[in-house]
């Protein structure tokens, strides 16, 4: 009964205050601090009486209203593991606008500089499971949701700047591929090189995974990409189309694989040990946000290439264009109510943002919403963590009198027609003018290390595949396959 009268007091105090748990959660405990002590009660707010705590020994459990309650409310008080990106953790902070983007985009967060918006970030495994180390190499998630003064926009991103596939249905084969052997439930190494044979695609993302993107050295140097270019309308009604770019000011820094082991043998949770460690002592990690630019002319001349996810947009034809700041400073007060029921969403856009036009964009728009569903129930969006900050509305003074309604137009997606995905030239790229010497020799031991345990035709094949990419790039790995396997 006394969290009932805590949350009446709550949303009291948030109809004329800007209250929210990403904005001023002391409110709350300020709240909780002065409201009376109360009775023990069981969750209908029925007081729960000496003999109840006391003994349960040779007494009928059934009519102890406090044991039932007990029991059952630790019975579900989880929810439903994510079913990717299980592992994570997060903090709350601010974006700030530092260069005018309506031009481009009529957002109202992106126009004005110097306007600060509370967000959340989420940092996340893609395949260790919950409660597993993680210090694993793989492609890790950076989700954000920005709580602007037009409702949730959410940017559910990775930290490679392309995605494996370009076919939505082959993302479920991803997923399962670097999940473990349901059989045995052990690694399988198999599984993902099987995954990369057919489709080679997806090579192009594992040449940074397994290169020093894959471990990074904390979640401070992590980057942030949505892969997919949004679509934008200005005032004017001017479409465009942008990537964002969100890269730590810190700059984007890594483990090796020794140092990893190292590091794990002591402390499997060292990233999100080190990220409240480090909000604690007041040295807020910070992202740089930039966007690329892509106009309708530009998507003219190049067509479904502006749109594909496994490919970049080279930034000699498309710079950075700088937008703002990410701040980190507050460490959640509560991880399973703010972090855990978190839930992040494309189809969560805002005035000016309409989506993006390739089919990976609208699968996830249909997958995320409906695993929310799945692990939070239908009522997620009323979750405090992911309630919007402010809701546009107007309201008759007479209660129960119809609500207003004010039309807004918007241009639809774009329609595109996507083509069969080709990123070698992209891949070779990357391998020859973007990693340094040093890069190239981590990414082949790192390969190497990788690609031993699976068998020989399986070996072959990738070979073949790393040579379409470059020949340099295949013929180390080659060679270092074969030394080991002579050994």
């Amino acid at each position: 009964m006394l969290a009932f009268l805590i949350i009446l007091a709550a949303n009291a105090v948030a109809t004329n205050q800007d209250w929210h748990p990403a904005v001023d959660p002391a409110l709350l405990r300020q709240i909780r601090q002065d409201s009376p002590a109360g009775l023990m009660s069981v969750s209908n707010g029925a007081p729960v009486t000496y003999c109840e705590v006391n003994s349960t020994l040779n007494k009928p459990l059934i009519r102890n209203s406090f044991l039932m309650d007990h029991v059952t409310s630790m019975d579900r008080e989880r929810t439903c593991v994510r079913t990717v990106h299980g592992q994570g953790s997060g903090a709350f902070g601010f974006f700030k606008v530092t260069h005018d983007l309506s031009h481009i985009c009529k957002a109202s967060f992106l126009k004005e500089i110097g306007k600060k918006t509370p967000v959340a970030a989420r940092f996340s495994s893609g395949i260790a499971e919950k409660g597993g180390s993680e210090l694993s190499r793989e492609i890790r998630g950076f989700a954000l949701k920005f709580y602007t003064d037009e409702g949730i926009f959410d940017i559910p991103g990775i930290v490679t700047p392309m995605f494996v596939v370009k076919n939505p249905l082959y993302f479920v084969e991803f997923i399962h591929a670097i999940r473990k052997n349901p059989a045995l439930y052990l690694a399988d190494p198999m599984k993902l090189w099987d995954f990369v044979i057919k489709y080679p695609e997806a090579m192009h993302t594992f040449l940074l995974m397994f290169a020093d993107r894959g471990i990074p050295l904390s979640f401070a140097n992590m980057p942030c990409y949505n892969v997919h270019s949004l679509q934008v309308e200005n005032e004017a009604g001017e479409v465009h189309f942008i990537r964002f770019h969100i890269e730590p000011f810190e700059g984007i820094k890594h483990l090796t694989t020794a140092e990893a082991q190292k590091i794990n043998a002591a402390d499997l949770d060292y990233y999100t040990r080190e990220l409240y460690n480090r909000i604690k002592k007041g040295d807020y990690p910070r992202w740089n946000v930039s966007v690329q630019i892509v106009s309708e002319e530009d998507v003219q001349k190049h067509g479904g290439l502006m749109f594909d996810v496994t490919r970049v947009l080279p930034k000699c034809d498309f710079p950075l264009h700088l937008l703002g700041e990410i701040v980190l400073n507050r460490n959640p007060t509560n991880h399973f109510a703010e972090i855990e029921q978190l839930a992040f969403c494309p189809a969560n856009l805002v005035n000016g943002i309409l989506g993006a036009p390739d089919k990976v964009y609208e699968a996830r728009r249909f997958a995320y919403a409906d695993a929310q569903l799945y692990r939070l129930g239908p009522n997620v969006q009323k979750i405090p963590v992911n309630c919007p900050l402010h809701v546009p509305t107007e309201y008759s003074e007479s209660p129960g009198e119809p609500v207003s309604y004010e039309s807004t137009n918007k241009r639809g997606l774009l329609k595109i027609k996507e083509e069969e995905p080709y990123n070698y030239d992209q891949a070779a790229e990357l391998y020859e003018n973007e990693l340094t010497g040093d890069e190239r020799t981590r990414l082949h031991e790192n390969l190497i290390l990788a690609i031993s345990p699976a068998s020989e035709f399986v070996r072959e094949r990738v070979i073949e595949i790393l040579e379409m990419i470059h020949p340099d790039l295949a013929y180390q790995v080659a060679k270092g396959l074969t030394s080991t396997m002579a050994e």
